[in-house]
């Protein structure tokens, strides 16, 4: 599949097949988190590939009670262990480190007909607690993944026109 079909095709998934995803297809996922980039190569990342049912159905509650969370067959969380680097620019680095890495995920998943969904809303101190995740590291985001039970909600965007400006910034 080329990316950019990729990118077209992925959404955000939240019903999933009670279907067990191959090792195979689950380690290509990963891979493209591994081979994702990071300020400096640093890689200040771990992630939690989280199988177990009672630990998704404790994330589901940590993430405020979405449904989606326990009935996908995996959940990743994507974790930083090193979130006192700020860039030059005065951003904190590993939000964007981790944005970039479980993005890379959602587009290998479609590749490898996997649906997923990132997941924002949910308790730090609940899910790290789930997944034996020291204080000091910051749970960046959830990651779903499993094989779609359906399409999705119907993917809307704003036109290029509204958010795209050439040269200097413009309302």
């Amino acid at each position: 599949m080329e990316i950019q079909e990729a990118i077209e095709k992925r959404k955000s998934i939240r019903n999933y097949q009670d279907k067990l995803i191959p090792e195979n297809k689950l380690q290509k996922v990963l891979e493209a988190a591994r081979l994702a980039p990071s300020g400096a190569n640093r890689q200040e990342w771990k992630f939690v590939v989280v199988r177990d049912i009672e630990k998704r159905k404790q994330l589901s509650k940590a993430a405020n009670g979405q449904a989606h969370v326990a009935g996908a067959p995996v959940v990743i969380a994507g974790v930083a262990t090193g979130a006192d680097r700020i860039m030059m620019c005065g951003v904190p680095a590993y939000p964007v480190d981790l944005a970039i890495a479980i993005d890379h995920m959602t587009l290998a998943a479609v590749g490898q007909g996997l649906g997923s969904c990132w997941i924002g809303a949910f308790s730090q101190d609940e899910a790290r607690k789930v997944m034996g995740i020291p204080d000091n590291y910051m749970i960046v985001g959830l990651l779903t993944l499993g094989f779609p039970a359906d399409e999705g909600r119907p993917k809307t965007r704003k036109s290029l026109d509204e958010i795209v400006c050439y040269d200097t910034y413009s309302e």
